[in-house]
């Protein structure tokens, strides 16, 4: 299996070391499994104008084409304005509806405030949603004070519901396959 993070922000470490920490957990899980880490700091995805995949340049294509041959994902998202970055939204905008069939979605969010720790459920959720992801009940947000000065994830609590959220998503994405075999 292949678990791909996507961590959607263009400037900082925080959401890039929640995902990464998400892919970490998920390989001591499951040592067999494939990671990849998509930080949309390192890509020039171009904004979506209504071309087809084909117009676009290589950033944009690798990073479409790396999603879409995932069997997981786990979306990272920094919480502005009570929603997800804009470099998040403008990358699900290049995707086909269908895009995340069959495939578990998992959801980590940072934020500097604890009143955004819904904004995965009211504005990520539904996108996944959306694109045919199967969303796991578990969720994790992670405040800014969660983090040291290194950028390194310091409360235990977090760690756990990383673990949680690594072990559920693993879990749901082998009865999908055992599902889709039949």
């Amino acid at each position: 299996m292949k678990l791909v993070g996507i961590a959607g922000s263009l400037v900082g470490e925080k959401t890039s070391q929640a995902v990464h920490d998400v892919l970490l957990e998920a390989k001591r899980v499951d040592a067999s499994l494939e990671t990849a880490l998509i930080d949309l700091r390192d890509y020039e995805v171009e904004f979506v104008n209504g071309a087809p995949l084909a117009y676009y340049n290589e950033d944009t294509w690798h990073v479409v084409n790396t999603i879409l041959s995932a069997d997981m994902l786990v979306v990272g998202s920094p919480i502005y304005q009570a929603s997800i970055s804009g470099a998040l939204k403008n990358l699900f905008d290049h995707l086909p509806v269908d895009a995340f069939k069959s495939k578990v979605t998992g959801m980590i969010t940072t934020g500097g405030s604890e009143k955004h720790f819904l904004v995965s459920e009211y504005q990520l959720k539904p996108i996944l949603s959306y694109l045919k992801g199967i969303v796991p009940t578990c969720s994790v947000f992670i405040h800014n004070d969660d983090f040291n000065d290194d950028k390194q994830i310091v409360n235990r609590n977090v760690m756990e519901r990383i673990t949680t959220l690594a072990k559920e998503m693993i879990s749901i994405q082998r009865r999908v396959q055992v599902e889709n075999k039949k």
